[in-house]
């Protein structure tokens, strides 16, 4: 049976620049043959919506499970380099927060990451371009399987949404996140992407944080 939008899927992938090496993996090998530190433990998500490179999933829609190299322009993967993105700043701004830019070095620049290109006659040319933006790349990809559970399916959503796991159960149609005060608010607001996705209601109920309760 072909995949769908909406059908979870698990996966293990390689990724890699056409002309070069290997950026991200979720296989522990290919990680250490590139030197990068990241999770090995198979990925799993929703297709068609957005929790992994849109190239990448509008090309597994329809397919089958199996193997699959994908090669993607720039347009379909991280963009094509906009010289727009790539600005001057004095470099008395980085002095006066005790930064040394060197070329080659990158920066969060208010939320934005900016690698620095050249310094010279006291300024900073910085670029706010994906590091990846221009280039053709290729997904080796391996789907494994369609991920049918419940529970599972609604794990990957939580650690995608969220970036960090809660306790949470199920029953009749109810899905039920615990989180603290300061996160209870936060965690309503992905409310209609459980009913979209999972036709789940979101109930989030507040526990006590356990840092606040063991500092009194």
């Amino acid at each position: 049976m072909s995949l769908q939008k909406k059908d979870f899927i698990e996966i293990e992938f390689s990724a890699k620049i056409k002309e070069g090496g290997i950026f991200d993996s979720n296989i522990k090998e290919e990680l250490a043959k590139a030197g990068i530190q990241g999770e090995t433990k198979p990925l799993v998500f929703c297709l068609g919506e957005g929790m992994f490179l849109k190239g990448v999933e509008d090309f597994l829609i329809g397919k089958k499970i199996g193997e699959y190299a994908i090669e993607l322009s720039p347009e379909n993967a991280f963009g094509k380099r906009n010289p727009k993105l790539i600005t001057m700043v004095p470099l008395k701004e980085f002095k006066a927060q005790n930064i040394n830019p060197i070329p080659g070095s990158i920066f969060n620049m208010d939320g934005r990451l900016a690698k620095v290109l050249t310094v010279s006659s006291g300024r900073v040319m910085l670029d706010f371009n994906n590091p990846l933006a221009g280039k053709e790349v290729i997904y080796e990809i391996h789907v494994l399987k369609k991920v049918e559970d419940l529970n599972e399916k609604t794990k990957s959503l939580i650690e995608f949404f969220f970036r960090q796991d809660f306790e949470f159960k199920i029953e009749d149609k109810k899905l039920t996140l615990n989180a603290t005060k300061e996160f209870k608010q936060f965690a309503e607001l992905f409310k209609d992407k459980f009913k979209e996705i999972l036709d789940l209601d979101l109930i989030v109920e507040e526990i006590e944080n356990k840092e606040s309760n063991n500092s009194k």
